[in-house]
């Protein structure tokens, strides 16, 4: 998921449904996030959108939030990595938003959905996790997938699929930083690290790319929406973390490609190909995969211990 690992702070009662229901929701007001974005993007340059999502998830957590945790939301012995956690995010959503403003939803996600694998190649280095058989070859056919969607020849944009690639090697690295802090990390601080650098950067670079086009109010409307899908999204993982263990979430994650594909219908009318459906179906499985061998070792790691 896009929250990486188990968050700190768990209550001793654990709701596994009720966390697997939150995730569900979580991943539902991604994809609406996704599904906007690529309507907004016809009209409005990418960094504006960028600038919009972060900026209202900030106010959310200024009004929200700060009243009852003060100081204690901006505390972080870590401060290097949660500015480059950050970074990695608001580079996951500007790549993302590149990819769906040139490539249909469903298969831009599904490329996107190559950071789980990524972030099981660089596990070794990073986290020093034992990488073996299982999950390189998860990763090796996670890889053969993405080469169905953008095989030579076919209807697809190039340079939206390195777009997609680009935001999906941000997001593994997203999703390594994530594993690192969120055991040392009040989770609430993460989220809002997230959205003070996020609104920090894109602010600043915001003048470069303002143009003279001002959106009518039920644009203005989808342009804030940006914020609250990102907002209230992450929130309900942090939430969906603490009712259950990422081993029992992760695998429910590529219900996130049934929605994109459901929306990219939907919404612009767009059916992927064979064999683009066959390279979305490869990934996932492979991530899939990956994610019940991951919670196996999970389970046998608690009977050992």
């Amino acid at each position: 998921g896009r929250a990486g690992s188990d968050m700190p702070f768990s209550p001793p009662v654990q709701h596994p449904l009720r966390g697997i229901a939150l995730f569900m929701l979580a991943l539902m007001l991604f994809a609406l996030l996704d599904a906007t974005s690529k309507h907004l993007t016809a009209t409005f340059a990418v960094p504006l959108l960028v600038w919009a999502r972060y900026a209202l998830h900030f106010v959310i957590m200024l009004v929200f939030v700060a009243p009852s945790m003060r100081s204690r939301l901006i505390r972080t012995d870590n401060l290097s990595l949660q500015i480059v956690r950050a970074l990695a995010l608001v580079g996951t959503t500007g790549f993302a938003m590149m990819a769906f403003r040139s490539m249909p939803l469903a298969e831009a996600t599904a490329v996107l959905f190559l950071a789980p694998l990524l972030v099981t190649l660089l596990a070794g280095p990073f986290l020093h996790e034992h990488i073996g058989a299982g999950r390189w070859a998860a990763a090796i056919v996670g890889f053969a997938g993405v080469l169905l969607i953008a095989r030579p020849g076919g209807a697809l944009n190039l340079a939206g699929i390195f777009w997609a690639l680009a935001g999906a090697a941000c997001y593994a690295v997203y999703q390594i930083l994530t594993r690192r802090l969120s055991h040392a990390e009040h989770p609430l601080t993460l989220l809002f690290y997230t959205a003070l650098v996020g609104t920090g950067v894109m602010s600043a670079a915001l003048p470069w790319f303002w143009t003279h086009a001002s959106p009518e109010p039920l644009q203005w409307l989808l342009i804030a929406s940006l914020g609250m899908y990102g907002g209230v999204g992450h929130f309900l993982l942090i939430r969906a973390f603490r009712l259950a263990p990422a081993s029992t979430l992760t695998p429910f994650t590529y219900v996130q490609l049934v929605w994109a594909a459901l929306l990219g219908w939907l919404v612009f009318g767009h059916v992927p190909d064979l064999l683009s459906a066959a390279g979305m179906a490869v990934i996932a499985a492979a991530g899939l995969w990956l994610a019940l061998g991951e919670r196996r070792s999970a389970t046998q790691a608690r009977a050992v211990g």
